[in-house]
């Protein structure tokens, strides 16, 4: 993929935008997820990544959020070529650490092929590899994510607590007002987290809590989208709230969805037209001049909610390879009588610039 190519995609944009190649109308079928297989990469499908979002602190108390995302996109003009070199599959990578001591994002990212012992994505299981970055699953089914950055470093170990969380209809995800407009989507909420931290050279031993998204799909984005607003939570008393819109140029939600899971294991899916982003308050990014709404009211048939970030210069600027600009970051989720009800990541895109694909 040409360079001019690479600054318009961004996480949720290579699944939700990059797909052009899929065949007008063509739908994903429904079909029961099977594990450990679906942990692992789907190179029939033409994006996929794998998310993981928290936070942690230290014994004295200093917070952190932290962020590690690994991208594959298949090339489809590439796939006829013979030549080893040919980039048939690119591997993307993309971490942050928000330190909330120091109010500051730290952020790295990476691109390479796949092959060459470089890059690769595991279809057996989670093993995801780019250079010395990694996320894989591990045979009592935690996850290790190391990855040591420019300015930071991660070496973290997440274990699930609870079971899968399938999105969507079983795990098939609506995206838009068409079905060709979908994702085969699942998350893991309510991870422990545990392990070192380093920012700018001092480590520390954390512990908290993660979230997971593995999302794969041939999808289209609908043409009058310029961008989305999301939300994974995991809620103080063990439940868990997705939400997200895509949004038209006027602000309009195109499309809504989400879910709630309650601690025991009650699940509630939301259809579009039960989920309500209303802005709050807005932030101006000194750099590009975007206006972000960095707290917001949330309404969804589980409950009433705000959005607060925890700070608000928590925007991306990965135009120099895997993305566009956009902001994404940790934020507290605060209930109706005004107290906090979790803590989890907020994504917002396509205010800096809509996406052009």
């Amino acid at each position: 993929m040409p360079p001019a190519a690479l600054h318009k995609l961004s996480r949720r944009s290579l699944l939700l935008a990059a797909l052009a190649a899929a065949p007008a109308g063509w739908a994903l079928p429904a079909r029961t997820l099977q594990f450990p297989r679906d942990y692992g990469s789907h190179p029939d499908l033409q994006t996929e990544w794998w998310y993981i979002t928290g936070h942690a602190k230290t014994p004295a108390g200093r917070e952190f959020g932290f962020q590690v995302t690994f991208f594959r996109s298949r090339i489809d003009a590439a796939q006829g070529l013979r030549s080893a070199f040919a980039a048939r599959n690119l591997v993307f990578a993309h971490a942050a650490v928000t330190d909330l001591e120091g109010r500051v994002l730290l952020h790295d990212q990476r691109i390479a092929r796949a092959g060459f012992g470089v890059a690769s994505a595991s279809e057996a299981d989670t093993d995801v590899r780019l250079r010395d970055w990694s996320l894989v699953r591990m045979e009592d089914g935690s996850y290790s994510a190391r990855i040591p950055a420019g300015e930071f470093s991660l070496d973290l170990r997440f274990t699930p607590t609870q079971a899968v969380l399938l999105q969507g209809k079983a795990g098939l995800s609506r995206k838009g007002p068409e079905e060709a407009q979908a994702s085969y989507y699942y998350s893991e909420p309510q991870l422990r987290a545990q392990g070192r931290l380093t920012v700018k050279g001092q480590a520390f031993d954390v512990g908290g809590t993660a979230w997971l998204d593995h999302e794969w799909s041939e999808a289209l984005m609908h043409p009058e989208a310029v961008g989305w607003d999301w939300i994974g939570m995991n809620l103080d008393d063990g439940s868990a709230l997705t939400a997200f819109r895509l949004r038209r140029r006027d602000g309009s939600a195109l499309w809504a969805g989400g879910s709630f899971r309650t601690r025991d294991g009650a699940l509630r899916i939301f259809n579009s037209d039960e989920v309500r982003f209303e802005s709050a308050n807005t932030w101006t990014s000194p750099r590009t001049q975007a206006k972000y709404p960095t707290r917001w009211r949330v309404h969804t048939p589980s409950g009433s909610f705000e959005v607060h970030a925890l700070f608000d210069d928590q925007e991306l600027d990965s135009r120099g390879s895997t993305g566009g600009v956009y902001w994404e970051g940790l934020s507290d989720l605060v209930d109706a009588q005004g107290r906090r009800a979790g803590r989890g990541y907020l994504e917002m895109t396509g205010y800096a610039a809509p996406l052009r694909l």
